[in-house]
């Protein structure tokens, strides 16, 4: 769901049907935004392109605002078939995927954009390899651009693969190590083939080399320490966007040509009086995108500058982290669960653009960091079939586009019944 000014209406539904190692949810959705006007960062740009990114109009597909009409869409939304026999999970999937550990501000796939269609492959389940367990899954799928992006090439169609691996030890109970790939290629033009399926799995330095690996990957190592008699959990993340040119441009300068980020959180039970369970939660994100060094600079993260030109992107929206273009995020919440349902009160620190420039302009822009900063009240009541949900956030935007600041409210009211 993308929710532009005024009104958004989102409308959900869905049932699974178990049939032995078979299992089918069916969870479309179904939205309209008003999509009203506001004032847009002039990029430059004619005709859709005027609604494209401000800064990056030809080199991400992230509209300011999806056109002059109310937004609307049908998607299959969270809709999966699967089946687990052997150890082995297989199936084909529109819901989204989530990787790695991060809570807010996942790196590589999260729940920031739409799900996409996709095929996967992988474990059913941890296997014991006796000191070690290990989990995975292979995945190839299609993503789309939205009507405000500049690529022609395949129709704006591109193939992706990628794979996701935890591997837990024996000896060091509650850790989590893992691995994850992600691979963006302009569709081919005669379908897919083996070599195509499997370009995940082999190195692309050879062809990087040559100036010929036609793609945007994206990777990232991360862990996660869980003590449960204790109530805590810390986690961290780690990840880059494209290749190095060589062994000796990695060693001499690790942050050329791709962005990186970097994520550390930490989640603590505070008290757990009667039925209740009081805890916070910390996490902090950076992706900076300064120019390191003199000279040799560098798109942010999720910004390509090579085919595909869409970036970190599935029809208009970031894949990942909101706060990876920016350049950083932190966010501390306090949650509340109780019999009854949940509340939950939440500030964050989210710089959204920068637009500074000093070491090759030598000028000073006092005006060139879009910050956000929120404070967000939210409230989930259980009552019998019905779940309610209210949330009120109030933004203030410090330099909101390189110029004034701004305020805005976000009011969220739904109401999800059980039909059984």
């Amino acid at each position: 769901m993308w929710a532009g000014l005024q009104l958004t209406t989102a409308v959900r539904d869905g049932f699974a049907v178990p049939l032995g190692p078979l299992l089918l949810t069916i969870g479309p959705v179904a939205f309209r935004s008003e999509n009203d006007a506001f004032a847009l960062l002039p990029n430059g740009a004619a005709g859709p392109l005027a609604y494209a990114n401000g800064v990056y109009p030809y080199e991400i597909d992230l509209p300011q605002r999806f056109g002059n009409q109310p937004y609307r869409r049908l998607d299959p939304g969270q809709s999966t078939l699967r089946v687990d026999t052997w150890g082995v999970a297989a199936g084909v999937s529109t819901a989204n995927e989530f990787w790695g550990p991060a809570i807010d501000f996942p790196f590589i796939l999260g729940d920031n954009a739409a799900g996409f269609p996709h095929a996967f492959l992988g474990s059913a389940h941890p296997i014991n390899l006796w000191g070690l367990r290990l989990h995975g899954r292979l995945v190839w799928g299609l993503l789309e651009q939205s009507a405000f992006s500049p690529e022609t090439v395949a129709a704006g169609r591109r193939f992706m693969t990628g794979f996701v691996g935890v591997a837990t030890l024996r000896w060091v109970p509650g850790l989590e190590l893992g691995l994850s790939r992600f691979l963006h290629s302009v569709w081919p033009p005669g379908g897919t083939t083996l070599h195509d399926l499997l370009r995940v799995l082999r190195s692309q330095n050879s062809a990087n080399q040559l100036n010929i690996a036609n793609d945007n990957q994206l990777a990232s190592a991360f862990f996660r320490w869980v003590f449960p008699r204790r109530g805590v959990e810390v986690y961290g993340e780690y990840g880059r966007e494209d290749y190095n040119q060589n062994l000796r441009d990695l060693l001499e300068e690790p942050d050329h040509i791709g962005g990186y980020s970097y994520l550390v959180g930490l989640r603590k039970v505070l008290w757990r009086p009667g039925a209740r369970l009081i805890s916070t939660r910390i996490e902090v994100q950076h992706a900076p995108t300064s120019i390191t060094p003199a000279g040799r600079s560098r798109p942010p993260v999720y910004v390509h500058t090579g085919e595909p030109t869409q970036g970190h992107t599935e029809r208009g929206q970031l894949l990942g982290s909101a706060a990876c273009l920016g350049g950083a995020a932190t966010v501390v919440a306090l949650d509340v669960y109780h019999p009854g349902g949940r509340w939950t009160v939440q500030v964050t620190r989210m710089l959204r653009q920068d637009a500074g420039d000093f070491p090759r302009s030598g000028q000073v822009n006092p005006r060139a960091r879009d910050l956000q900063h929120t404070i967000a009240l939210e409230e989930l009541v259980f009552r019998r079939r019905y779940d309610l949900l209210v949330q009120a956030a109030a933004v203030y935007e410090l330099n909101r586009d390189f110029r004034r600041d701004a305020f805005n409210l976000n009011l969220v009211v739904g109401v999800r019944a059980g039909l059984r």
